[in-house]
């Protein structure tokens, strides 16, 4: 699984729609901000198909330290909470990929992704 930046999203969309990356980097940050601001006023983000942001204050509560095992209060705090929406949901599932039982970690989908690739390398040369 690779990590993808902000940089690297914003030189995507700039070469995919042949724009000046310091724009799409203006509008991405922008909206990122905007993002912020509304949930920082406790107000519900809604984007149709992708998802849901939301607000939540989560309750003060007592944890321990597991080293002294000493009770430490945690105070409330205000966190962001996402639920996945109808098409990224759909999108997720086709892309799932299987996972090594004996540590977890998701494994390559190369088989998969070379049969796919190379079906689709036939057609092309077609």
């Amino acid at each position: 699984m690779a990590t993808v930046t902000k940089k690297e999203l914003i030189d995507r969309i700039a070469d995919q729609h042949v724009l000046k990356r310091v724009l799409v980097k203006k509008v991405i940050q922008t909206f990122l901000d905007a993002i912020i601001d509304e949930l920082a006023e406790g107000n519900r983000l809604e984007f149709r198909d992708f998802g849901v942001f939301e607000s939540k204050i989560r309750a003060a509560r007592l944890a321990q330290n597991p080293k002294t095992m000493a009770k430490v209060p945690v105070p409330a705090k205000r966190t962001v909470k996402f639920k996945v929406g109808r098409v990224m949901k759909l999108r997720l599932l086709e892309k799932s990929c299987t996972f090594d039982e004996a540590t977890g970690l998701p494994l390559e989908a190369s088989g998969a992704k070379a049969s796919s690739s190379a079906s689709d390398d036939g057609a092309l040369r077609r």
